[in-house]
């Protein structure tokens, strides 16, 4: 098969810059997409925590960037990690900050990303067979291939792919945007880039790719109905026939209880004993007391502290849920409603909760490998990662019915033995704390969890399936826009 030439483009990639599930996708699809023989790269800011910890070098300098009518440079800067080229976009001027997103000029930042993108590659020499956009930050590049630079001969054999990871963050702007976007306003209209009456950049990916698809075959159905849709259902319904589900994975290397240097104790399905000690020590660190005459399971939730993520109905139930003989860490930052809410939990129920409200990669995984029980109760959730590594260390996950969680956990049948995890449907407390309770009523039988625990750890959900799905897009991708089908933007509707 010919080997293809990818760029992929977002806004955050691990290990540089992480917010969500989006950076860990960022950087562990292209290193499976080279790892199948194709020349894969990544494209993203150079933050200045980057700069500072990666130190990567120019390749080239004084790009030129059209911005609203103003030329502005920016630097094109390199270096490769694990075997994959990664380059950054240089603007001091709105890169090098301390934060990712939430700035006011976020629309101006993410505009010199898409178009210091392309006119980098230009400089480059080097003219991928498929650019792949992810989410609002990067939505603009699909349409400015397909507009602005749709006469450019560098780019005429590139196709664009565009994955939605979370359809709810949309990048809306106001009209007049579009002299900043630099694109001609005759573009601005119900079928391409007016949504409502602003600019919507999540919309623009999805009309003007030649090839979309969110990160589960669960959540593509979801968005095409009114309740999942974010006033996009009927444009996603519209372009279904160019929309695809395809699940996440994880980098099975990094994530890999046998092998982790970030936990205490190493362990295997073929022995399973060191995840008992990861958990007396993880237990220890948290403060909490390690139970050891007692069986008493240890929950846990790492999680952007977001409505989204279930912790409604998580406030909801927590006074029952420590009534039950559990104990409950909670790792992530996020809604300040929810920062509380945790504070009070520890502060209340000393000896049976911990909040953690910070980013920790390493205690992440020290969780991870050391409890019992991993809780997911996501209103809704695109893809999910959480529930993956946790499987992936033998934690079983309790999570709603809804998106990824749903193409990935299967419920506990005790009779067949089959199933890897608890999944409850309704978003409500009652269903949440039933779930929770049956989990914790089969951790009680040791032979019973041992199965659990060995049925969690024989999923496979590595990259390397997935990346041949995707391959197969990007080839899709390529026919269709040798076909012409991709140069004209499709019709759509809000």
């Amino acid at each position: 098969m010919e080997r293809l030439k990818i760029l992929f483009v977002s806004a955050e990639v691990s290990p540089f810059a992480k917010v969500g599930g989006l950076a860990d996708v960022a950087g562990s699809l292209p290193a499976a997409l080279n790892s199948l023989g194709h020349d894969a790269r990544v494209i993203m800011p150079l933050y200045r925590r980057v700069a500072q910890k990666f130190k990567p070098q120019t390749e080239v300098a004084g790009v030129p960037v059209s911005l609203g009518g103003m030329e502005i440079e920016v630097d094109i800067a390199s270096l490769v990690h694990d075997g994959t080229p990664v380059y950054f976009v240089d603007s001091p001027r709105f890169f090098m900050r301390d934060e990712i997103y939430m700035y006011k000029d976020d629309g101006e930042r993410f505009v010199t990303l898409c178009r210091g993108t392309l006119e980098g590659l230009r400089r480059l020499g080097w003219a991928p067979d498929v650019i792949h956009a992810n989410d609002w930050q990067t939505g603009l590049i699909p349409c400015l291939l397909r507009t602005s630079y749709a006469d450019d001969p560098h780019f005429r054999a590139t196709a664009s792919v565009y994955t939605i990871h979370n359809l709810a963050y949309q990048g809306l702007f106001p009209a007049h945007f579009m002299e900043i976007m630099g694109v001609d306003r005759a573009e601005f209209t119900f079928e391409k880039l007016e949504f409502y009456g602003q600019i919507n950049l999540m919309k623009a990916g999805i009309v003007y790719a030649d090839q979309v698809n969110t990160v589960s075959e669960k959540y593509k159905e979801e968005i095409q109905t009114e309740e999942y849709g974010e006033g996009l259902d009927a444009l996603l319904k519209y372009v279904s026939g160019k929309l695809r589900g395809i699940a996440n994975g994880i980098d099975t290397k990094l994530f890999d209880p046998e092998r982790d240097p970030k936990i205490p104790r190493n362990y295997s399905m073929k022995n399973l004993a060191g995840k008992e000690e990861n958990k007396e020590k993880l237990l220890g660190e948290l403060g909490l007391p390690y139970l050891k005459t007692r069986r008493v399971p240890l929950l846990a939730m790492i999680s952007r502290l977001a409505s989204q993520k279930g912790f409604d109905i998580l406030m909801e139930t927590a006074g029952k849920l420590m009534k039950l003989d559990v104990q409950l860490v909670v790792l992530g930052t996020g809604d300040r409603k929810y920062e509380k809410f945790l504070r009070d939990l520890e502060k209340k129920n000393p000896g049976k909760a911990s909040a953690r409200l910070k980013f920790d990669a390493a205690l992440a995984q020290r969780i991870y490998a050391g409890a019992d029980v991993f809780l997911m109760p996501s209103k809704f959730e695109p893809g999910g990662l959480g529930q993956l590594i946790s499987l992936r260390y033998g934690t079983i996950p309790v999570v709603r019915k809804t998106g990824g969680l749903a193409d990935t956990v299967e419920n506990f049948h005790p009779r067949s033995g089959r199933g890897n995890g608890f999944v409850f449907e309704s978003y409500r407390g009652e269903a949440f704390l039933k779930a929770i309770k049956r989990a914790t009523g089969f951790y009680a039988d040791r032979k019973t969890w041992k199965k659990l625990m060995i049925n969690a750890m024989s999923s496979d959900f590595s990259w390397e399936s997935s990346a041949r799905r995707y391959v197969d897009m990007y080839r899709s991708a390529l026919e269709i826009a040798a076909g012409g089908g991709g140069r004209q933007a499709q019709a759509s509707g809000d």
